[in-house]
């Protein structure tokens, strides 16, 4: 007994370290390592985001410093399909407006380390695609510094369209980071306003002697009905919204130009739904001459007819259309 008890008292200085050891050490080295990890991938995308507003990013570096944590910042990842031989016209549109937004951010008093733009390319990155089940470009998606994206941190690319401003609203939306959109100055419109102005003066000043056209009624209805086309069309939502020309589907090429959505238009559509509404127009014109000229007969007897056509044919094309795009509406008129 007495042998067992001074093993015991032999051992006390060890057990002495031991415990000395575990008051010393500092906790938590496994969340030093990750403070130390967070740190690093701040610092390299701060970096990247100095050289370049848009950071791009392949399928490594996407799963590294977007999907891998820790992470304590925000990421905007635009999915697009840019190289020539893609042919997606609408990538580039987004493109143009998505760089705007990422520079606006990073020039802007309010920039920090908190949310940061990148861009994953199909041909640099396709193993993304896959990876997130995403078979169409452009999208918008936000990766949140916390829990996995929701359905909302997708955006609306469809409905809303992809012009800057609407772009902003939705971060803010997600990320409570206010960007102030600054468009670089364009003098496009202000050269073509003075070019008319001067074209219309330039008129006026060589028929100054002559002005009876100004009184011409033919000339200001058509003028109005080139205001009437435009509007009823949606050149104003197009205008606002900014929606693409067409949508292509990256997996078999084919070319959309109508959306099959009622709250949302392409460009292309508001082009088609204009040239329709014009032939409509011109077949009403030509029926109103055949009943009230007072020529041959048999002349009237065809503008009638080709009149006809026009708005039976044309209002049949449109309405498909329309039942297109508001599913569920029951009339059709020759073409389904």
């Amino acid at each position: 007994m007495a042998s067992v008890w001074a093993k015991s008292l032999s051992n006390l200085p060890v057990l002495s370290v031991f415990v000395l050891l575990l008051i010393c050490l500092p906790p938590g080295g496994g969340q030093k390592k990750k403070e130390n990890m967070l740190s690093e991938k701040v610092e390299q995308m701060m970096e990247w985001s100095s050289r370049r507003s848009v950071v791009r990013m392949n399928g490594d570096k996407f799963r590294r410093f977007v999907k891998a944590p820790p992470r304590n910042y925000s990421v905007i990842v635009m999915f697009t399909a840019l190289q020539p031989q893609r042919q997606c016209s609408v990538c580039r549109q987004a493109n143009e407006e998505y760089q705007v937004l990422a520079n606006s951010w990073r020039y802007s008093s309010a920039f920090s380390n908190k949310l940061f733009f990148t861009v994953v390319d199909y041909d640099e990155g396709a193993d993304v695609f896959q990876q997130l089940n995403m078979n169409s470009a452009p999208t918008f998606m936000h990766f949140p510094a916390k829990g996995k994206p929701k359905r909302a941190d997708t955006f609306d690319l469809q409905r809303i369209g992809f012009a800057s401003e609407q772009l902003a609203k939705w971060i803010a939306d997600r990320t409570d980071v206010q960007i102030r959109v600054f468009r670089p100055p364009n003098y496009s419109g202000t050269i073509a306003l003075a070019l008319l102005v001067s074209l219309v003066g330039g008129l006026l000043y060589l028929r100054r002697n002559n002005l009876e056209f100004i009184y011409n009624k033919t000339g200001w209805a058509m003028a109005a009905l080139c205001v009437v086309f435009a509007m009823t069309s949606g050149q104003m939502w197009n205008h606002i919204r900014g929606p693409p020309y067409a949508h292509k589907n990256p997996q078999n090429g084919q070319v959309s130009y109508i959306h099959g959505s009622s709250q949302a238009q392409f460009v292309a559509e508001s082009h088609i739904i204009l040239l329709l509404n014009a032939a409509i127009t011109m077949g009403m014109v030509l029926l109103n001459e055949a009943a009230t000229s007072k020529g041959d007969v048999g002349k009237r007897r065809i503008i009638c007819l080709v009149g006809l056509g026009l708005v039976v044919f044309f209002f049949s094309f449109l309405l498909s259309i329309f039942r297109s795009k508001y599913h569920g509406y029951p009339y059709s008129f020759l073409i389904k």
